[in-house]
């Protein structure tokens, strides 16, 4: 794949910042979210949910973006452009 590395900086950014977060989240098979530590919680739908979940398992945007292509027919601009979103939702919830 060939990347714009300015284009992942803040979904890369977003990665480092919340990883212990998103790593610590109770999330079940309906799509409902809690963080334990905030005592948040919220709802995601089920692509949210897949997404969410790869956020958690995945080192960096790299292995992240590549789970989500192999697994979705998705472009990679859309893609950039969807975590990118999601991400400034989730920031909400993670503060």
């Amino acid at each position: 794949m060939n990347h714009d590395l300015n284009s992942d900086e803040p979904i890369a950014g977003f990665l480092s910042t919340y990883g212990d977060a998103l790593k610590r989240l109770a999330i079940n098979d309906s799509g409902f979210v809690f963080d334990p530590m905030s005592g948040q919680s919220f709802s995601v739908n089920g692509s949210g949910l897949d997404l969410l979940r790869l956020m958690q398992k995945q080192g960096g945007i790299e292995q992240l973006k590549q789970a989500v292509l192999d697994e979705y027919d998705v472009s990679e601009t859309v893609l950039e452009r969807d975590l990118l979103e999601f991400s400034d939702q989730l920031r909400q919830y993670l503060r």
